[in-house]
Order: structure tokens, then C-alpha cells, then sequence
């Protein structure tokens, strides 16, 4: 198999997920996208998956890839109708490539908090209905069409997963490693609203919580890499 994944940023890259493909011997193209590097031709892809980052799906102007990338995205996920994972930023321009849209948060949500599954049938197929991810984000999907399914719900953020047809938005993160935390930080963007949720000091509290729920998090990876395989 042959996989195609999309960054924005290079440290935020698919993680555990990595691992796994490896293991299958999957063979996987990364494309740079903030380096200017072009999405090859999608064909002879089985799957693609689309990382976060810290641009927001309208800034199109500063970012002038993001324009091409959602074209390319709408054209995996809704025309070829192939097997797709978007993950944080990924979810949320799958929801515009879909007819849905993306609008900022009144309360980001930044931690380790919970989820609530509402559907166990597909991706989540195994896991637990209160699901506990990594949470680092300000803007959410919103406004889907009647044709999505709604996967996951929380209190502050109603669309935590959805899908489309093979394609999956998870707004959470479960591909984190112990490296995570720490990268993230450095990135200005990701450090200011960490700091403006949850306080000036509150990293080293917040990638200790992290460490001490990663099996928690590979275990789940894990149960939706394999979910994710048996659709393509």
C-alpha cells in the first residue's frame, strides 16, 4: 500500500502513526506544504492523511497553498471517494472539502480531556465512549451536511470526529509520542494559547499529564489505524 501525507508544519507529522505504517511496510510520500512543496499526483494513493498545523483553513492569502491543498483534498475524499485521515487542522479542512465550514472557538481546547464517541461502528469501532485524546485547538468544524455522520461530541466542541463516505476528520490528537508536547510548544502560535488557556507555567504540568496518559493514547492509535485499514 501507498500512502500520502500532507504537513503544514514539519514537527507535527503523524507520529505513532509512523510506526505502525512502517510496520506494514506501507510506503509513505510526505509533502511539506509550508516548504512549498507540491501534492504529486493522486492515483497512485490508497490513502492520504492530513496533519494539523498552526495556520487556520481561511488564511489563504498568507498561506496561498491552502487553496490548492483543499482542492486536492475535495478530490481524494469526495470525488475519488478514497480513504482519508485529516487530524486537527486536517479535520477541519476535510469539513470545508465536504460543505462544511470552520469558525474559531469561544473556549480553545488545550489538554488531555475527553470525548464522547457517538459512533463505534466505523473508525472508533473497539474503543471506549468516553475517549480520552490530546486536545490542542482554537477553531472547530461546524455546520456539516445532512451526508456526514457525527463520530465524537464534547461539551465545548460538538463536531470532535465525523465522516464522509472513507473520509475521517478527527479534530483530537492520539498520534502523539513523548516528543509532542514539548515541539509543539516552541511553535508561537500553539505556546500563546496554551499559555492564554491554561497559564503562563502550566507546560511542564501539561506534558507530564501527557507522559503519564501516552499508553492510554498509543492503545487508541492503534485501534483506529487498524479500523482505518480495513476500509481501504
Amino acid at each position: 500500500m501507498k500512502f500520502l501525507v500532507l504537513q503544514h508544519i514539519n514537527i507535527e507529522h503523524p507520529g505513532i502513526f509512523l510506526k505502525f505504517m512502517k510496520e506494514d511496510n506501507i510506503q509513505i510520500d510526505t509533502v511539506e506544504l509550508d516548504e512549498n512543496e507540491k501534492i504529486p499526483q493522486l492515483d497512485q494513493y490508497d490513502a492520504m492523511i492530513v496533519m494539523g498545523g498552526p495556520m487556520d483553513t481561511w488564511q489563504e492569502e498568507t498561506y496561498p497553498w491552502l487553496k490548492p491543498e483543499k482542492e486536492e483534498i475535495h478530490k481524494f475524499a469526495c470525488v475519488q471517494k478514497k480513504p482519508f485521515l485529516g487530524l486537527c487542522l486536517g479535520a477541519q479542512l476535510l469539513s470545508e472539502a465536504v460543505g462544511g465550514k470552520v469558525r474559531k472557538m469561544k473556549t480553545p481546547e488545550i489538554g488531555v480531556l475527553k470525548v464522547s464517541v457517538t459512533d463505534d461502528k466505523s473508525l472508533f469501532k473497539g474503543l471506549d465512549k468516553d475517549l480520552k485524546v490530546l486536545q490542542w485547538h482554537s477553531y472547530e468544524a461546524y455546520d456539516l451536511p445532512n451526508s456526514t455522520n457525527l463520530l465524537a461530541s464534547s461539551a465545548d466542541c460538538k463536531v470532535q470526529a465525523f465522516s464522509s463516505d472513507r473520509a475521517f476528520g478527527l479534530q483530537f490528537h492520539v498520534e502523539q509520542t513523548s516528543k509532542t508536547v514539548p515541539e509543539w510548544a516552541c511553535v508561537p502560535e500553539y505556546k500563546s494559547a496554551l499559555e492564554k488557556t491554561l497559564g503562563e507555567n502550566a507546560l511542564e504540568k501539561f506534558k507530564s499529564n501527557v507522559e503519564k496518559n501516552l499508553s492510554v493514547f498509543n492503545s487508541s492509535a492503534k485501534t483506529i489505524y487498524e479500523n482505518f485499514k480495513k476500509i481501504i
